[in-house]
Order: structure tokens, then C-alpha cells, then sequence
């Protein structure tokens, strides 16, 4: 086979990575990949929002599968310019793809088909929004409707601070048109998890839990981010009790819902989640693979991802068995200093080739002058596998600082959970 893999940050290159242990697979290609992914795949000079020119890419080159890893494509429709010209695409359609689209588009789904989640308002006129800030109390959550790269989520703790998150995302416009439309939602308490399915528009299989860390720094301080670390298997999934809560009022609810609204939904679904006394509730969706889950993830999954990727595209989920090792994972993401803010790009990269026992993805790296170096704000992830939630983060702790960059940041507490 022939697999054709969209993106260039670390979901991708370990999605490229697990992709490349299937003996079905004979030539991986990466538009635009990275630095790390050129050694597994041949990178194609093609931006992920070049729709036309990766489905003329697919084509040209005898395509098998495509596997979209970004959100940005998707919501532009890319599944559905592949199927138009009969192109096997692993991904969701542009109706499908408005769950990561629009945040409202989102609230609705989960309101019309009663599936727990926080109380919300929308508003597209910041003086409408101010007038009613406090609606659920504080603190407060707003949300930017559209993309904004995992950081459109702002936590404020009083009216000061609602005003001026509503200045950022409505009238200084920080996120672009994403904040045209803003949804405040009632502060839920608890504890968050991840959790990624498989969908083939008929079944709905979850794959392994995970712990994603958001915020910036250590003790969940800082700005939201797009993940600086993750674990797998969440602790919090070792209750059989919550997890069958979890598939009688949310994932029987989805694929129920998806029916009834004759949606086709296949490919990936991430559930955000947010659990307080054995209680869940939906923080969001996504339509991707998550970025770092994918990596704790994947370091565990014991089945080719190959034959479960067609088992979705075909419709045969059901009969598609999904094996994984019982070891625990541990990711820590190496980001350039000021991150999610203001960082530079262009600092060399040293001492990966020091590093033992552990996978390193790429995220943000590309060649220059013969030197690798930094080309975005989370740069690198670096995974281990061990008997055991604690061995394999020491496995990744043990390593990490043989990694040098300038500026280089991480957080020192990822699945440091008790």
C-alpha cells in the first residue's frame, strides 16, 4: 500500500511512525512533514491547506489511503474533495468536521441529544456579552466559536478579567474570525481526561485513555496550550463503573445522535471530558487525532493501525479486533521558551541522538544549512513505555536534558499523579 499522511507536528510523525511497523505499507508520503518524519517518509512540499493540490498528489502518485492529522483541513472539507474523486480518505466530512469547527455547532449537538455538558449562551456582540457576564457565575469560561489552535479557551476568575478576555477575543480579535462568535460556558470542576475513538459510522470503539496537560507550566499554571505532556492509561479509567456510565450516557447518545441527524461520521472522534464524583460531562469535541494523546496512545496500540483505518473508511469496525499492551506510556513535549506567547524560531537542536530508551517526535523542527533546528512553539515530544505509569516517566525524565536548544521549556510534573 501506498499511504499519504497530512500534516508536519508530532500527532503526525508518530502517526507515521505506527503506520510504518504495518508490512501491508510499502512507501509512506508526508505533505509537508518535518524534520523527523523525512526519516520514515518522503516529505512533499504541500501546504495542508493545498486541498486541491494534495488530492492531485493522491491521485498522480496512486494514492491507497489518505490520513488527514490536522483540524484545519478537515473543517475545510478535505474529506469530501478526496471522496469526489474517489479517493480512500481516513477522516471525517466538512459536516462532520463543524464539531471542531464551531464550538456552538458542538453545544448544540450535545443539547438536542441530551448528552451531559456544561450550560452555555453564544453571542456574536461583545456589548450583549458584557452586559451578561457572570451569567454562570465565576469562574467563567469563554470560548472562541471557531480554530484557534487549542487556545481559544479563556478561564476568568471575576468581571475585570471577563471584560478584558472579551476585548481579546471580540474587539482586538486575537484569534482572527474564530472570535467572531464567543460561547460562555458555566465552570465545570473535576478532573479532565481525553478520550479518542475510532468511528465507522455504525460503531463507536474508545481506544486507551490518556491524561493531556494543557496549561503551560508546572501545577497547571500559565496559558492553555495545545498539550505539554500526556499518560496513558488515565487513572481515572481504572473504574469499570465510570466507564460504563461513559457508554450509556455519552458515546451510545454520539453515535445515536449521529444517526438521527444522518450524519456519516467516520474517522476520529476525541471526547474532552471533565469527571467529578464518577459523574462525566463533555467538555468539547474534536475530529482528529489528539496532539500529544496520539503519542502516548499509539506507543501502546497492538494492532495494526492500518487495518483500522480501512476498517473505518469500509464501514467494518465491528469486525476489526483492537489489541494493547498493557505497559503504560508517558509523552513530555520540549517547547521553545515563550510558548503558547512570543517564541523565536530557528535555534539548533542537539543531543537526540543521545537519547536511549525513548522515542522522540518531531513537532516543530525542520533542516537548515545542514543543522536542525526549532520551526514552531512545541518542538518536540518525547514517549517511553514501561511496566508502569511511574517507570516510564522516569525512563523520559532520566533523558529529556540531553536535549539541548535555546530556550528550551518543558513542565517537570507530567504523570506525576498519585
Amino acid at each position: 500500500m501506498k499511504i499519504l499522511v497530512i500534516g508536519s507536528g508530532g500527532r503526525e510523525h508518530a502517526l507515521i511512525w505506527k503506520i510504518a511497523q504495518s508490512p501491508r505499507v510499502e512507501k509512506i508520503y508526508c505533505a509537508p512533514g518535518n524534520a523527523g518524519i523525512k526519516n520514515l517518509a518522503e516529505c512533499v512540499d504541500l501546504s495542508v491547506e493545498n486541498i486541491e493540490g494534495c488530492v492531485k498528489f493522491a491521485k498522480d502518485h496512486a494514492i491507497d489511503l489518505t490520513v488527514v492529522g490536522p483540524e484545519v483541513p478537515l473543517v475545510m472539507g478535505i474529506a469530501d474533495a478526496f471522496s469526489k474523486e474517489n479517493l480512500s480518505v481516513f477522516a471525517p466530512n466538512g459536516e462532520c468536521s463543524q464539531f471542531e469547527g464551531s464550538k456552538v455547532f458542538t453545544k448544540k449537538f450535545l443539547e438536542r441529544h441530551q448528552i451531559p455538558t456544561a450550560a452555555y449562551k453564544e453571542y456574536t456582540k461583545s456589548e450583549t456579552l458584557l452586559q451578561e457576564l457572570g451569567l454562570f457565575g465565576y469562574p467563567m469560561v469563554l470560548k472562541a466559536d471557531g480554530l484557534a489552535a487549542g487556545k481559544g479557551v479563556l478561564i476568568v476568575e471575576n468581571a475585570a478579567e471577563a471584560k478584558d478576555a472579551v476585548k481579546l477575543l471580540m474587539e482586538d480579535k486575537a484569534f482572527g474570525k474564530a472570535g467572531e462568535k464567543v460561547v460562555i460556558e458555566e465552570f465545570l470542576t473535576g478532573q479532565e481526561a481525553s478520550m479518542l475513538c475510532f468511528v465507522d459510522g455504525e460503531t463507536i470503539v474508545p481506544m486507551e485513555s490518556a491524561q493531556d496537560y494543557k496549561r503551560a507550566y508546572d501545577g497547571d499554571k500559565g496559558l492553555n496550550t495545545g498539550g505539554m505532556g500526556t499518560y496513558s492509561p488515565n487513572i481515572l479509567f481504572e473504574d469499570d463503573h465510570l466507564n460504563q456510565k461513559i457508554r450509556k450516557t455519552i458515546l451510545d447518545p454520539i453515535m445515536a445522535g449521529f444517526k438521527k441527524d444522518h450524519m456519516d461520521y467516520k474517522g476520529i472522534l476525541f471526547i474532552g471530558l471533565m469527571i467529578k464524583e464518577g459523574i462525566p460531562k463533555v467538555l468539547e469535541f474534536n475530529v482528529r487525532f489528539g496532539d500529544p494523546e496520539t503519542q502516548s496512545i499509539l506507543m501502546r496500540l497492538d494492532t495494526d493501525l492500518v487495518d483500522i483505518m480501512e476498517a473505518c473508511v469500509k464501514g467494518q469496525l465491528d469486525t476489526c479486533p483492537i489489541g494493547w499492551k498493557k505497559e503504560a506510556a508517558v509523552t513530555v513535549v520540549l517547547a521553545s521558551g515563550g510558548y503558547p506567547e512570543k517564541y523565536q524560531k530557528g535555534y539548533e537542536i542537539t543531543g537526540i541522538d543521545q537519547v536511549k530508551g525513548c522515542q522522540v517526535f518531531h513537532a516543530g523542527t525542520t533542516d537548515q544549512d545542514g543543522k536542525l533546528v526549532t520551526n514552531g512553539g512545541r518542538v518536540l515530544c518525547v514517549s517511553a513505555l514501561a511496566s508502569t505509569r511511574e517507570d516510564a516517566r522516569k525512563k523520559v525524565y532520566d533523558q529529556i536534558d540531553k536535549i539541548k536548544f535555546e530556550g528550551v521549556q518543558y513542565r517537570t510534573d507530567i504523570a506525576a499523579c498519585k
